[in-house]
């Protein structure tokens, strides 16, 4: 028989293993933190994992990431430039549904291209009770204060001010970023809104060299490595937090390997491709040291971490320092090839413009080592995160954004998204299953620095095969429009839409249906910031019969 003595004590380890069970199933059941990382013009083959052969740089960190998470190789970016591509991920909305607020300086003097009040990423996560955090580039305008009460630009901006319309008043908690991309104007970081350091100096970067104030500390080469210093902060001064159940969310927005190609001197010949390779290394240095900060500091089994890219690789960017047109053919001579295997480049409506690489990592819920081939878009992550965080979206809320949480869980589940709008610079496509339309006859971007064929030039050749001058109500006709079917052509070289009219008809239904809708996702008519949109962009003059 048991003495009391021996029940008391068998008693309290019961209890002990009751409340580590517990403990252990609330660690386990507790919202996850989420970092989100995002590259600049990374193109599908710079990524190791995705490009295969084609790719000659390493990249551990992304290795890292595919090896304990999940690849998804059908993801795509809303368009092949930077702006439109982060507010679609910022809000779950296709950006040409969203007006802007006031009239635009050049670069980083852009303004504000959206509205505060705006539902975003950040006020979701706030609500679910996430400290959230942004670090990087910002590029969605700010709205400055000026000494003469004109547009924001060279010359008139108060840098004793605070900005406006920045992150914070978007719902981040804490914000260090730049306005724009590492050429852009002004170069300078704001500290939640604030402008850090004295501005007084004028100064370019190689690429494009355009010249702007400047803090007067300011070095291209050491921005990587400022953010990432930023960002091992920010975990480490949220940890405590974290553990004791209140998450985070951070959004990392890198600016590379974006022009200028200005590698950190630690990283300078590090591979052997030259100071694009260096970049792009150290561009996966990004990923490595936050995924280092995670683990000192005990949070890697409870962090969801996402890396992508904002859109395709540039055509101008390579080892010539200067932006020169196909620049990145010498990379190919070298046997990397930044879009890997697809047609075109950022600005394009080709796959190498839009598709991206998209890899991400949750451990004890994604399989280490899995491959997902379903259509996933970057304004998908607003339906994902409110998903993951059981939060609840209202019908007005992100809606062209579709969560892929199923995903996630299985690989092989059906697809979650089947169809998705795309732009380029001068063209739009976009794809329902396999098929992809682009409503245009050639690359859809203008083609000064790489991309083919240019419109002009696309443009005269398909009224020569149309056989006359087409009216408005002829521009779905085969000669003017592509179609692909991406299982067996993910090149885009074998244009079937003369073979499949009524394809062609359908999508572009759907395409004006989603527009006029006001939404992509059921759910009740949405109203539209912008009540029009031309699908057929800038046709060049003369095109069309009068």
């Amino acid at each position: 028989m048991m003495n009391s003595t021996t029940h008391h004590f068998s008693r309290i380890a019961l209890l002990i293993l009751s409340l580590n069970f517990i403990s252990t199933a609330a660690a386990k059941t507790s919202k996850p933190n989420i970092i989100y990382i995002m590259a600049d013009d990374l193109g599908y083959g710079d990524a190791a994992p995705f490009g295969g052969e084609r790719s000659k740089i390493p990249t551990p960190g992304m290795n890292q990431l595919a090896e304990q998470g999940m690849r998804f190789t059908d993801a795509h970016s809303i368009a092949s430039v930077c702006v439109p591509s982060r507010l679609a991920i910022m809000t779950g909305r296709y950006p040409w549904r969203i007006a802007g607020e006031g009239r635009s300086g050049p670069w980083g003097f852009i303004a504000p291209q959206f509205k505060p009040g705006h539902y975003t990423l950040a006020r979701l996560l706030n609500q679910a009770g996430y400290q959230t955090g942004y670090v990087g580039k910002w590029h969605l305008g700010l709205k400055m204060t000026t000494t003469d009460d004109n547009v924001q630009t060279i010359g008139n901006v108060d840098y004793s001010k605070p900005v406006k319309a920045g992150p914070n008043d978007h719902g981040f908690d804490y914000s260090f970023i730049l306005p724009g991309s590492l050429d852009m104007y002004p170069y300078v970081y704001l500290r939640n809104q604030q402008w850090v350091g004295n501005v007084n100096k004028q100064r370019g970067w190689s690429a494009f060299n355009r010249v702007g104030p400047t803090e007067e500390n300011f070095e291209d080469y050491e921005v990587l490595q400022t953010f990432r210093q930023e960002v091992s902060r920010f975990i480490a001064s949220h940890a405590r937090a974290a553990k004791n159940g209140t998450p985070f969310f951070l959004y990392f927005a890198l600016t590379a390997p974006h022009t200028p190609t200005s590698p950190h001197p630690d990283f300078q010949g590090k591979t052997r491709l030259g100071v694009y390779g260096d970049f792009v290394y150290e561009t996966d240095h990004c990923i490595v040291s936050t995924l280092e900060a995670l683990k000192q500091h005990g949070l890697d089994d409870n962090t969801i971490v996402i890396f992508t890219s904002d859109h395709g690789p540039a055509p101008y960017a390579g080892n010539i320092l200067k932006a020169t047109y196909n620049n990145v053919k010498g990379l190919e001579q070298q046997g990397h090839f930044p879009a890997g295997g697809l047609r075109g480049y950022k600005f394009s409506v080709y796959e190498g413009g839009m598709r991206i690489p998209f890899l991400i990592k949750w451990p004890n819920h994604i399989k280490p080592g899995t491959t997902c081939d379903r259509l996933i878009g970057l304004n998908d992550l607003m339906a994902t995160l409110a998903d993951i965080t059981d939060s609840n979206l209202t019908p007005d809320q992100a809606v062209d954004s579709i969560s892929y949480l199923p995903l996630l869980k299985n690989p092989n589940a059906r697809a979650t998204r089947t169809h998705l709008q795309m732009k380029g610079t001068h063209g739009w496509s976009y794809r329902l299953d396999h098929w992809k339309l682009c409503l245009c006859p050639g690359s859809g971007a203008v083609g000064v620095y790489g991309n083919l064929p240019k419109p002009a030039d696309a443009w005269t050749a398909a009224v020569t095969a149309f056989g006359s001058n087409p009216t408005k109500d002829q521009l779905l006709e085969s000669a003017f429009i592509q179609l692909y079917n991406l299982d067996n052509d993910l090149a885009e070289q074998n244009d079937v839409s003369a073979e499949h009219p009524e394809v062609v008809q359908q999508m572009f239904r759907l395409m004006q249906q989603q527009f006029a809708s006001g939404r992509s996702t059921p759910g009740r008519k949405q109203i539209n910031d912008r009540p029009n949109i031309n699908y057929w962009g800038r046709i060049p003059a003369g095109i069309l019969a009068n």
